[in-house]
């Protein structure tokens, strides 16, 4: 798969932190995952997209209702981590696929499932993956995307970027509620629910999974300590840098 500069600083970030994010808490549980289960062990769906599997969360939880799975990433690393955990935990209904988002390797209408989750704020074309993302997907099935959001506010929305920035230089953007709508909606999906959750990150654990340089970790906290009052409480920033971000869950459906 020939790759972009962007694609290529994706896959060196996370290739090596693989085994981190298999093992990672935030990725591991939640409600999000917990809402994600509801709706899969409902609909039950005979081939399902993890778009963007990272440690593969997604992939094992969809492997306990769906016929088969199919996780898809940029990188090789991951991947091959998703497939060691599936073996480990006897899912044999999970296959891998080394994939940008903006080109995937599948058919028209390959799935009646997909799920994507923290994923979308890496992809360098937000627009150009949901379309994939609708390219693949089955007309009239469903589509759940899930990934830190922006609230909006400049001066929140700000602070949020360039911490995530420099906690790790692949990061694109935290995308509002209302990017999402439209960007759903432009790319052939009608977004049908949606909710939100906080979600506390514990800083030396934060940036550990992500080895982020000890100069950008600096400049978080001085980023952090020199917050307004409001930009402080808005984010719950404590004492040694550890915060609250918002966690948005879309459905929408293929139109």
């Amino acid at each position: 798969m020939m790759q972009n500069p962007h694609q290529k600083a994706v896959e060196a970030q996370f290739g090596p932190r693989a085994k981190a994010y298999v093992e990672s808490a935030v990725h591991a549980r939640g409600p999000d995952l917990e809402a994600l289960e509801a709706l899969v062990g409902q609909l039950k769906p005979a081939r399902a997209l993890d778009l963007g599997a990272g440690g593969g969360h997604v992939s094992y939880l969809m492997a306990r209702h769906a016929g088969q799975v199919t996780a898809a990433d940029l990188s090789s690393e991951m991947l091959a981590a998703v497939a060691s955990t599936a073996n480990e935990r006897g899912l044999a209904n999970i296959e891998t696929a080394m994939a940008a988002a903006e080109r995937l390797p599948f058919a028209d209408g390959s799935f009646d499932f997909l799920a994507c989750r923290y994923s979308a704020h890496h992809w360098l074309d937000f627009d150009g993956g949901l379309r994939e993302a609708r390219r693949v997907l089955k007309p009239g099935c469903r589509a759940v995307f899930i990934d830190i959001c922006s609230t909006g506010p400049a001066l929140f929305d700000t602070h949020l970027q360039a911490v995530e920035l420099l906690r790790d230089t692949s990061h694109v953007r935290d995308y509002t509620a209302a990017e999402w709508a439209a960007a759903l909606g432009r790319s052939g999906f009608v977004p049908t629910a949606s909710r939100t959750w906080r979600l506390r990150m514990d800083f030396p654990v934060w940036i550990a999974r992500m080895r982020t340089p000890e100069e950008n970790v600096r400049a978080i906290r001085a980023l952090q300590k020199a917050a307004s009052d409001e930009t402080k409480r808005h984010f719950a920033i404590e004492d040694d840098g550890s915060f609250v971000m918002d966690v948005l869950m879309v459905e929408a459906l293929a139109h």
